[in-house]
């Protein structure tokens, strides 16, 4: 991680010493477990519309089957709309699970090159829009050139079907000169990591300076396809949301023998909210997992973060994995329950 107050190298276990001992990975539960989910999902009325399984049935041609529907209460996951505002300026609005925003916040900052460094965010609050008095004392406070006193009732109701979370960030007068040389409006969509971005370069940079072939020897051995099936049986069982919901992506990886685990409704969302909890925690992933498909941002994120291994449970694009060779990324995907397909530096 690009930061002068990282952890040093040899206080991190190496691939090879969490290889050999997968055995003793274990979940990190220090945060509240149901706290999490009462944020990340919401229960709903759903009517299931089903035909019976009658193999009788189905063996004497009969064709004229019943439908059956059956009421119950299902848990959905929550697409929140996140304003991110810096040093007052609206720079951008995410579509993400409202959970963890500080991390996601700063690994976006971190992604998009606004930061280099952890102490370079001086402050920042998350206020959750819920009523017309935070939104309006929002809209008032803020220097939203839309904002009319006028066409407020009219705001508001078109904006109550949404979770709505903003988050003020207070940045070095550094960053805060980056901020307005490259500023943007971006309007986010769950699937998308590039949404806004108008010009090429920007949205595909020259990432030489997060170059790979620095990396220390040890960062570059292949993680092994034990080592693979170990991590995602701990993410697969650490997933809550994803259990209830079926509509999350997660990042994880292993520092210091636990599983730091992040949901979100974007995968790239979870990348970001890792990235962000590697900057303020001072640490140094080895190898993240992705319970996505590897497309390009997630690469140039993990490029960025020199982040050694990326592995996904579905399979990378053309593009990512050109760049990965190019960049020294290491990528690996298909991880199912007895392999692994890996793409670069084996």
């Amino acid at each position: 991680m690009i930061t002068e107050d990282s952890v040093e190298q040899s206080e991190l276990p190496s691939t090879t010493d969490m290889i050999n001992g997968a055995n003793v990975v274990t979940t990190d539960l220090s945060e509240d477990t149901a706290a999490s989910e009462m944020l990340l999902a919401r229960n709903h009325l759903a009517h299931k519309h089903y035909y019976s399984l009658d193999n009788d049935r189905l063996n004497n041609g009969n064709n004229a089957s019943q439908a059956y529907i059956e009421s119950q209460t299902t848990s959905l996951a929550i697409e929140a709309a996140v304003s991110i505002i810096i040093n007052g300026i609206h720079y951008a609005v995410l579509m993400a699970s409202p959970y963890q925003l500080e991390y996601l916040a700063v690994g976006f900052l971190f992604s998009e090159g606004l930061i280099q460094h952890s102490h370079e965010l001086l402050d920042w609050e998350v206020t959750h829009l819920t009523d017309i008095d935070s939104y309006q004392k929002f809209a008032q406070a803020s220097r939203d050139e839309n904002f009319e006193p006028s066409s407020f009732e009219q705001s508001l109701q078109q904006l109550q079907d949404y979770d709505i979370y903003v988050v003020e960030l207070v940045l070095s007068q550094r960053c805060h000169q980056r901020i307005q040389a490259q500023k943007r409006q971006l309007a986010g969509r769950t699937g998308c990591g590039m949404c806004g971005i108008t010009g090429l370069t920007q949205a595909l940079p020259d990432l030489s300076h997060y170059s790979q072939a620095n990396i220390h020897v040890s960062k570059a051995t292949v993680p092994s396809l034990d080592y693979l099936l170990a991590l995602r049986q701990q993410v697969d069982a650490a997933q809550h949301t994803h259990q209830l919901t079926g509509a999350v992506h997660a990042a994880a990886t292993i520092y210091n023998g636990q599983l730091y685990l992040f949901e979100d409704v974007g995968r790239h969302n979870a990348l970001d909210k890792l990235i962000g909890w590697q900057l303020r925690q001072k640490a140094e992933a080895d190898c993240v997992l992705m319970t996505s498909r590897l497309s390009i941002e997630l690469v140039q994120k993990s490029i960025r973060s020199h982040i050694p291994w990326l592995i996904g449970m579905s399979a990378p694009t053309s593009t990512a994995v050109r760049v990965a060779e190019h960049y020294g990324l290491g990528l690996a995907g298909f991880l199912r329950n007895n392999r692994v397909t890996y793409y670069s530096r084996v």
